[in-house]
């Protein structure tokens, strides 16, 4: 069975897009986490400021690898829209955290320990991570276009 073209480009600039997600990832949750349980901030700054922090490695990552085969509109036109987008994903994110320990607080009756935390962050950014893949492939470092 031969895989269309389309979706071969697609596979790979997903899985570019992926690798530095998970590097993102992995820089978001150790500032969390250093943040929370190390300097005893809040969990919903914690996240805001934690992916601000890994917002960097993002946006240098995707520009210069994921989707350097795209056409570029301008370098302040596209960060513009990268930082609009993110702080979109960001305060969804944070919302997702904040409803994650709502909830948890009212089913236990009491505050979440780490593990809990840990696991609603984890779920907000599987979640905020899909989001932001689509927005970035079809806004801000979307293809030139058809002419």
């Amino acid at each position: 069975m031969k895989i269309p073209a389309r979706l071969r480009r697609l596979v790979g600039v997903g899985s570019r897009f992926l690798v530095v997600g998970a590097l993102s990832t992995v820089i978001e949750i150790a500032v969390f986490n250093l943040f929370v349980f190390v300097w005893g901030w809040d969990p919903v700054l914690s996240k805001i400021v934690a992916s601000l922090v890994a917002l960097v490695n993002a946006y240098i990552g995707n520009r210069e690898w994921t989707f350097r085969h795209r056409d570029r509109r301008g370098r302040v036109s596209e960060l513009v829209l990268f930082l609009g987008v993110n702080l979109a994903c960001t305060l969804l994110g944070a919302a997702l955290v904040w409803l994650g320990v709502e909830a948890l607080t009212a089913i236990v009756g009491h505050a979440t320990g780490a593990l809990a935390l840990n696991i609603v962050n984890l779920i907000s950014i599987v979640i905020v991570v899909l989001i932001r893949f689509m927005l970035y492939h079809k806004v801000v470092f979307r293809g030139a276009p058809a002419s």
